[in-house]
């Protein structure tokens, strides 16, 4: 009975914070814009000291060193830059943003469906603009997200959002770029003093049947999608369609080598492109992620070791590692909320061992690429989307992060948000209190 008025509670306060919280997205660009003397990031490895960025209608219309050209900007407005740093929009993959609102309330899930293989499932259509989570995640810079399904065999396919609409389709930057697969791990077995409820042949038998499941599933769907007008329609065989024809890419979240290996074959025996999502052991098997050019979304690099016998520093070290090798490497994060830490997780990648603007294209150029969005953002570039934030400090050190304006598609958006009207709210309490 608790439990349940517990919940009821934790809904009203919901739905309290709700209103509190009630910001509306920006309106469209409606004059050019110019700011002048900013540090720039551009997010392909390249900085200028002292450039400026010129956007209108929503596309970045001239960027460059401010130092060697005269602009006349009579027909603009202009920003000071000076003392500031610009930054293409941080990009958040693999997240339940906007999929769940609070973990404790079921009727706020919305990430995971009932059962193994749920190609048809499309997490675009039940995603929630009226979250106040992305409020957060844009005060720090993060400002496109991939909308990712969670559960089973297949999860379902992705979409990436930029985070600050009036609903999905406003939202929607590129619809269903991704289906998700969960590799069916070789079970280890367990240390001394534990218990296997089966045996070891028993769990490689069960792995092999889930792999078996894989290869019928691929196989028939190959075949449907070859049908003209097949007499019986499939929805979850259709949903794959854009798997064969290179629409869609296959995300497949595996960590150790011995599968990562067999997913990456399995994806190429099916003429799919695959990008590895985890990847714990990726950084042993560097030449064949090479060969095959795989790219690796490292997830959490605020993480426990993978292995016992691994170096206690591994996570941080694994994104560095990968990426100086030559390995296209993205940087993630678990959850939705804590996607306003994923800056920092590039920061801390930057510490083990990357340099600082190739730890940045782990969120920005590296991402846009692998989600397929790398012509309209992931850089600042003329003809991309203006799509960028202005920080007072270095975005990838939380002591200095600090977003002062934002920018999605040349619209100057509202950085307030749930946690900072409380604390307004409380601060203005406790400072009457000494009066």
């Amino acid at each position: 009975m608790n439990k349940y008025i517990f919940t009821l509670l934790l809904s009203s306060f919901g739905l309290a914070c709700f209103a509190q919280a009630n910001i509306s997205p920006a309106k469209p660009q409606s004059k050019k814009t110019a700011i002048m003397g900013a540090k720039l990031h551009l997010g392909n490895g390249k900085i200028i000291e002292n450039g400026y960025l010129i956007f209108d209608q929503g596309k970045i219309i001239g960027v460059g060193d401010a130092t060697l050209v005269r602009l006349s900007l009579t027909d603009a407005t202009v920003i000071d830059g000076n003392n500031k740093h610009i930054y293409p929009g941080f990009i958040a993959p693999i997240t339940n943003l906007g999929l769940t609102e609070f973990e404790s309330v079921k009727a706020t899930l919305d990430f995971t469906e009932i059962g193994n293989i749920n190609t048809h499932i499309r997490s675009i259509i039940a995603y929630n603009t009226d979250s106040k989570v992305p409020a957060t995640l844009r005060s720090n810079g993060v400002l496109m997200a991939q909308i990712t399904p969670q559960g089973g065999t297949m999860s379902g396919s992705s979409s990436v959002v930029q985070l600050d609409a009036w609903n999905w389709e406003d939202a929607a930057i590129r619809t269903d770029d991704a289906q998700h697969l969960n590799w069916p791990a070789t079970p280890k077995l367990r240390g001394p003093g534990g218990r296997n409820p089966l045996s070891s042949d028993a769990l490689q038998e069960r792995t092999q049947a889930q792999i078996n499941e894989l290869e019928q599933l691929f196989t028939e769907a190959k075949a449907y999608v070859e049908i003209e007008k097949p007499a019986v329609v499939n929805a979850r065989l259709a949903a794959m369609n854009h798997l064969f024809d290179g629409k869609q890419k296959l995300f497949i979240t595996v960590n150790a080598q011995k599968d990562i290996i067999a997913a990456v074959n399995f994806a190429k025996k099916h003429g799919v492109s695959p990008v590895i999502v985890g990847g714990d052991e990726a950084y042993l098997i560097i030449p064949f992620l090479k060969e095959n050019n795989i790219p690796v979304i490292v997830k959490q690099p605020h993480a426990l070791p993978n292995s016992t016998d691994d170096d206690v520093n591994m996570p941080y070290k694994n994104a560095g590692v990968l990426a100086n090798a030559g390995v296209t490497v993205v940087v993630s994060i678990d959850g939705y909320w804590q996607q306003r830490n994923l800056p920092f997780m590039a920061g801390t990648v930057a510490a083990w061992g990357l340099d600082k603007e190739k730890a940045l294209q782990t969120i920005t150029l590296n991402t846009a690429k692998v989600l397929g969005i790398d012509k309209t953002t992931g850089s600042l570039e003329i003809g991309k989307d203006a799509t960028f934030f202005i920080s007072a400090g270095d975005a990838l050190d939380m002591k200095t992060n600090k977003v002062e304006r934002a920018f999605i598609q040349g619209r100057d958006i509202n950085l307030d948000n749930l946690h900072k009207q409380l604390d307004r709210k409380f601060s203005e309490k406790y400072e009457a209190g000494k009066k």
